[in-house]
């Protein structure tokens, strides 16, 4: 948020802090999006979703070994959890919020929150609302997800009742504006919004059976819908990086040849493996002296594995390797301060479990250990 609107969020988050620890709190899974990040003071924070609300996990020194937390946000209502960064650092948490009506039905909205500091309390959730007014398609309403774009605009997408996007952007001021319909058709949960460098978003959403694409042709423009991709991206495993200025490269779990790498105008390059079909986790980083990329994945058994390979040379081959215990979502990869990869898993326990990439070359991970 900018401008009055961030001012007011600031003074709502001031002496709001989080809330009673609970020895019996666990987080359930893992938020959509990124939810392992580097923040501006150099402290990596994680997030999970747990009953009642979401955990946190802050390091304590940047790049040290020692974490804080779990700290335990009240979310009352919440069935998912989103979680996008802004590149001044920001935290932006999208939430779908259900609850009960007095006429004994539900109502169902998207709820947003923001952090601004590794470790600083959230501002209170406020209301995004629901572009459906009618009670039956508003409780059809899918999974919310956000990019932000450089000038920190946040971009809340959504699939509505009839199967299509939609998009509410934050506007000048702060102020959120209408929400605009992208249409599309039998787009399911899973949207993976991106935003890139050059101020653009794109987003792909995967039918089932093919992938829907829309693009920005001007920062900070209006959202336009490209022509499909002839791919099957299993819902909710899309992940997309930046590997050259301007340009995404998307990671998914197909239907029916375990993972590929997909760059607009190209065909799909087969990576192997079994995914179970979360999400895929990727960073970019230099392995060795080279623009590497490193991908990891839950299979099909909940084993985190990992590979690495040359950026947009996929086709050169992908090798993949257990990386960690089993994991009950998908995993988190973010660079520390350092510089090192670390590999982040949400246990069976509901613990987070932390591995770090050693000195040694190539792409070396240690033991993975509770937080």
């Amino acid at each position: 948020m900018r401008g009055g609107a961030a001012r007011a969020a600031q003074r709502r988050e001031s002496g709001r802090r989080p809330d009673a620890p609970d020895a019996g709190k666990a987080a359930t899974g893992t938020a959509a999006g990124t939810w392992l990040v580097l923040g501006a003071d150099g402290r990596l924070t994680a997030y999970a979703p747990c009953r009642g609300g979401l955990l946190r996990w802050t390091e304590t020194a940047a790049g040290g070994d020692g974490w804080s937390g779990p700290d335990f946000f009240a979310a009352p209502g919440l069935t998912h959890l989103s979680i996008a960064q802004g590149g001044d650092g920001f935290v932006h948490f999208l939430g779908r919020r259900e609850r009960p009506r007095a006429d004994g039905r539900v109502a169902v909205d998207v709820v947003y929150a923001l952090q601004y500091q590794s470790g600083r309390p959230l501002t209170e959730w406020v209301p995004v609302g629901n572009p459906h007014k009618e009670p039956e398609r508003a409780g059809l309403l899918g999974v919310p997800v956000g990019a932000v774009d450089t000038s920190g605009a946040v971009h809340v997408f959504v699939r509505n009742a009839g199967g299509g996007v939609m998009l509410r952007r934050e506007g000048k001021g702060g102020r959120w504006e209408p929400w605009s319909d992208l249409q599309g058709s039998q787009v399911q949960d899973g949207l993976a919004p991106t935003a890139m460098s050059s101020g653009h978003v794109e987003l792909l959403a995967s039918t089932g059976t093919s992938a829907l694409r829309w693009i920005q042709p001007e920062a900070g423009g209006v959202m336009r819908r490209t022509p499909d991709v002839r791919s099957a991206p299993v819902p909710g495993s899309v992940a997309a990086l930046e590997t050259a200025p301007g340009r995404l490269t998307y990671y998914w779990a197909d239907a029916g040849s375990g993972l590929v790498a997909y760059r607009a105008g190209n065909w799909a390059i087969p990576l192997g493996g079994d995914p179970a079909g979360d999400a895929v986790a990727v960073v970019r980083t230099a392995l060795d002296g080279y623009d590497c990329t490193v991908l990891a994945y839950r299979d099909v058994e909940g084993r985190v594995m990992l590979a690495a390979c040359g950026t947009e040379n996929e086709a050169a081959g992908v090798w993949w390797s257990p990386a960690a215990e089993r994991s009950v979502g998908c995993p988190g990869l973010a660079l520390d301060v350092y510089g090192r990869v670390v590999l982040a898993t949400v246990g069976a326990d509901g613990a987070l479990y932390i591995s770090r990439q050693r000195a040694e070359q190539g792409l070396a991970m240690g033991p993975s250990a509770r937080v």
